[in-house]
């Protein structure tokens, strides 16, 4: 099964935490035995095992925020700082592109070539050497955008999703653990995107500035990486009503893998995977196949090694490979091939089609 990865955040991985995604997950923990930082010798990402488990397309987020609290390679004292940092994300990427693993997909012609492609890989029998992995770049928290008129220069270096929040309180609005919605530039910056053509993530975004977000901005909208508040309350969660309204919208929202995120009441350093399972993940893709009444808004977005590894992921994935297992119990709890499909690959790839000009 094709697998479509809403959220990654790999160039973080690579320079913040000196990871080589080309080498495998497992040369990289060997790496990182004895290193005392949270995470170290716990990862699941690399680009090895991404072709292994079919994880042809996943948005590769730039990551980096300026809200002057300096806090686990994240957070710089300046956005000229958070500038450069996502410069040098996306150049990682350019890199990478360069050297002929990847492909960065910014067109509809470059999306439905690098899925015929993978198909067409899959049908003679997987065999040889698969075509690139696709990333689509994303950014995570706008504060590396300088002012929202810059926005096109960045849309012309590849950056097509923006979430404009990310913890705390961002330049451009408030995110998760504050209840500030959209600044003055917030609301500047979604007219940019939607005169440019960026699609909007809605993740992290406080209630305030998720309801200013969808009533300001009228364009293709997405959860990359958010689970379902009735399940594990939490304001990190969407409720119901966002729920429905991102479904009202055409959105797709992409489900998390983070354990905290999984189990009600879990406490960081305390709380053990032990009973956070895959099936925990169902739940809340299943939550939203309810509320929606069919299986066409939600898929995967994982967030895996998004600042924690195995001991914050569910206890039954080793590596990004088992995204496979979300399919046999989606299809184990009666779900269709066909919705299954959409779940694992399908929506995101309808939802990026319809805003690059496609039909869906």
């Amino acid at each position: 099964m094709l697998v479509v990865d809403a959220h990654l955040d790999l160039s973080w991985n690579a320079l913040q935490w000196n990871r080589n995604l080309l080498h495998s997950v497992y040369t990289i923990r060997t790496r990182e035995i004895g290193m005392p930082e949270k995470a170290r010798a716990l990862n699941t990402v690399a680009l090895p095992e991404m072709r292994q488990g079919r994880v042809f397309l996943c948005f590769a987020t730039l990551l980096s925020r300026s809200t002057g609290n300096p806090v686990a390679h994240v957070d710089f004292l300046s956005p000229a700082q958070a500038f450069g940092t996502a410069r040098g994300q996306l150049a990682y990427y350019r890199a990478l592109e360069s050297q002929g693993p990847i492909r960065i997909l910014t067109s509809l012609d470059a999306l439905d070539a690098h899925v015929d492609a993978w198909q067409v890989w899959e049908t003679e029998g997987a065999s040889g050497e698969p075509p690139p992995l696709g990333f689509v770049i994303s950014m995570e928290s706008a504060d590396p955008i300088l002012h929202p008129d810059d926005l096109a220069d960045w849309h012309a270096a590849g950056v097509r999703l923006i979430g404009p929040a990310h913890y705390g309180m961002g330049r451009y609005a408030g995110g998760t653990s504050v209840e500030e919605g959209l600044t003055d530039t917030g609301f500047r910056l979604l007219d940019e995107m939607a005169r440019v053509g960026v699609i909007l993530d809605l993740t992290h975004l406080s209630d305030a500035a998720f309801w200013q977000a969808l009533d300001r901005y009228d364009g293709p909208v997405i959860a990359s990486h958010n689970n379902c508040r009735a399940l594990v309350p939490h304001q990190r969660q969407y409720s119901d009503e966002q729920i429905r309204a991102i479904i009202a919208r055409d959105g797709v929202i992409g489900a998390a893998f983070d354990a905290w995120m999984l189990l009600p009441g879990w406490v960081r350093g305390m709380t053990t995977n032990e009973s956070v399972t895959l099936e925990r993940v169902v739940n809340h893709i299943d939550h939203i196949c309810q509320l929606a009444g069919n299986s066409a808004h939600v898929g995967i977005g994982s967030d895996l090694d998004g600042g924690f590894g195995r001991e914050q992921s569910p206890s039954d994935l080793d590596t990004i490979v088992d995204l496979q297992k979300i399919a046999e119990i989606l299809l184990s709890r009666g779900y269709a091939d066909a919705d299954v499909a959409a779940i694992m690959h399908g929506n995101w790839i309808r939802l990026l089609r319809r805003a690059w000009g496609g039909a869906s």
